[in-house]
């Protein structure tokens, strides 16, 4: 049995999503409780996100562990705006060929943190990102610029997730999409660092998707390979209609909840 308390590496085993469905919640809400992750990065953008962090919080406390803002600027609505959020691919696009409206989007940042606040009642312990949204230049400009609104009263600001390194994967398509992400967060460990922000990792925890039982084998490999600090994302749920509307692929949800329970 795996208590994240016990661990003597300081391994972050962080789900990432809360907010994103009540599947989904209650199966982080009850990680959380058994201390098999050490906290929870929360969407903010849907209608019930007050409602269900009225019920994070209370197990947060009790466990002590750690809450975190997932900046979300694809696929879903905006809490700022009337029209869905463009894909990752056009965000890369934007950010490669321009085109950000850096305006906008930072508005939406905004709205997110704000909302975050007001239901959790402090500012985040640590931010991220859905689709690793927070290694794009238009977000690490808002990072700097808000770094002072996000101290805590102790003087402490959140920490930030870094970078992948690919060579903390089990193979090639593995590794293929690292470079992906790595060649989006190039430089974002320094540059965050140089902004005053504590960042961990590295990032792990990468697997192929469309095989879910590789989950057992990554999370196994991560706990005897992964440097002290690293940062394993793990997207943990139960399935229900909310989450079928809102995720194109749930399979790995449930065989990753069921794996780390059993830890």
């Amino acid at each position: 049995m795996m208590d994240i308390r016990a661990n003597k590496k300081p391994l972050h085993i962080i789900a990432d999503g809360y907010g994103l469905s009540p599947g989904v919640d209650a199966a982080i809400r009850a990680l959380l409780e058994q201390r098999k992750v050490r906290g929870t990065s929360c969407m903010t953008v849907f209608a019930d996100w007050r409602d269900e962090a009225e019920l994070l919080m209370p197990v947060i406390d009790a466990c002590g562990g750690e809450v975190g803002l997932h900046l979300t600027l694809t696929s879903f609505m905006p809490l700022s705006g009337v029209k869905p959020m463009c894909s990752l691919r056009r965000r890369i696009s934007q950010w490669l060929l321009g085109g950000v409206d850096k305006g906008k989007l930072q508005r939406e940042l905004d709205a997110q943190l704000n909302a975050f606040v007001d239901a959790v009642g402090r500012v985040p312990d640590y931010i991220d990102g859905y689709q690793h949204v927070h290694f794009l230049p238009v977000v690490r400009d808002w990072l700097k610029a808000r770094r002072e609104l996000l101290i805590s009263p102790r003087g402490k600001s959140p920490w930030l997730r870094g970078e992948p390194q690919q060579g903390l994967a089990l193979g090639l398509p593995q590794r293929g999409k690292i470079a992906v992400v790595e060649r989006m967060a190039n430089g974002f460990n320094a540059e965050m660092r140089e902004a005053g922000y504590e960042v961990r990792g590295p990032l792990v925890g990468f697997y192929e998707k469309r095989n879910p039982q590789r989950f057992r084998e990554t999370l196994q490999f991560v706990l005897r390979n992964a440097p002290d600090d690293a940062v394993m994302m793990c997207r943990p749920g139960i399935v229900d209609p909310v989450l079928v509307a809102r995720e194109r692929r749930v399979a790995t949800r449930e065989v990753e909840f069921a794996e780390l329970m059993r830890q």
